[in-house]
């Protein structure tokens, strides 16, 4: 036989001249979810004094990554690659990481960056250009041009112990791309690195930070392990992780305000892209790309 639940007592009326107090309901976060990972998004490092504009603030000097870096290590922080970043979420053991990446794959992460790094025990990615190897910047319309990694170059980022990702094979927005291209640029780039270094990529990099589900899709086709965005808002997930970008302006304060808005701005990671599967499955005999993806177009280098 149910038995019924006791009647519940009406609320005492408020003493006599004491405003109501209505308290909010907590908000509880769904089980499972949990915000994404803090990731610094840079690109070239360089002495600024007497060079030409930085229209699209790319260009941060090596002094103040050494300052960032510094103040990182003072609050118990330490910057680490995305890969491993993720690997140790899914451990349980992220507590201080940070995750650093360099976008673009400029030449002068080997001189202005990865000193610094090593510097303050620090490891990042770095999202390359297969399809422009010793090429240039030539996707920014209003510069200034900066020399990209030579195929020797992202074979020192490796063994410097760096995570090279790929960017795409020519940066080209995968948002507005067709499908052979958002194959080209997601496949095949990743069957060229892992033939530069002996190793698939983990990681992928979206340019311009354009994302959609059809470039989520074509990621996960080629065999990524995550990707990195800038804000992907609704898709935010292992293979879209929103970043914050540091630029020229990032002194200590704004670095702390960025890192207090983190969480409060980024949506949750759902709960079936927390953990990390670990590296990702390189291109052999069963895992080719598809004959229309590694057509290559012409005039690239």
């Amino acid at each position: 036989m149910p038995v019924e639940p006791p009647p519940q007592r009406a609320p005492a009326p408020p003493a006599p001249g004491r405003p109501v107090v209505r308290r909010r309901p907590a908000v509880r976060r769904r089980p499972g979810r949990e915000s994404p990972p803090w990731i610094l998004l840079y690109h070239s490092v360089t002495d600024t004094a007497g060079r030409p504009a930085d229209p699209y603030r790319i260009t941060v000097s090596p002094g103040l990554l050494d300052r960032q870096l510094r103040w990182l290590r003072d609050r118990g922080l330490r910057g680490v690659a995305v890969g491993e970043l993720l690997r140790a979420r899914a451990a349980g053991r992220a507590a201080g990481l940070v995750g650093l990446t360099f976008d673009d794959g400029y030449a002068d992460f080997l001189t202005g960056a990865l000193p610094l790094l090593r510097r303050h025990d620090c490891t990042a990615t770095v999202f390359v250009l297969p399809g422009r190897t010793g090429g240039l910047n030539s996707w920014d319309p209003r510069g200034p041009r900066r020399p990209l990694l030579t195929e020797d170059g992202i074979r020192a980022v490796a063994a410097a112990g760096m995570e090279v990702g790929s960017h795409g094979l020519l940066h080209q927005d995968l948002t507005t791309a067709d499908p052979v291209t958002r194959e080209r640029e997601t496949a095949v780039s990743r069957a060229r690195l892992a033939e530069l270094t002996g190793r698939a990529p983990d990681g992928f990099c979206y340019p311009y930070g354009g994302v959609d589900a059809r470039a989520v899709a074509a990621v996960r086709a080629a065999g990524y392990g995550y990707a990195c965005a800038l804000d992907p808002g609704p898709l935010t997930g292992r293979h879209a992780l929103p970043r914050v970008h540091i630029g020229a302006a990032d002194t200590p304060w704004r670095l702390s305000l960025k890192r207090a808005l983190h969480p409060l701005r980024r949506r949750t990671l759902p709960p079936d892209e927390t953990p990390f599967p670990g590296p990702a499955t390189p291109f052999g005999p069963g895992n080719p790309p598809s004959p229309a993806a590694t057509a290559t177009p012409g005039g690239t280098r």
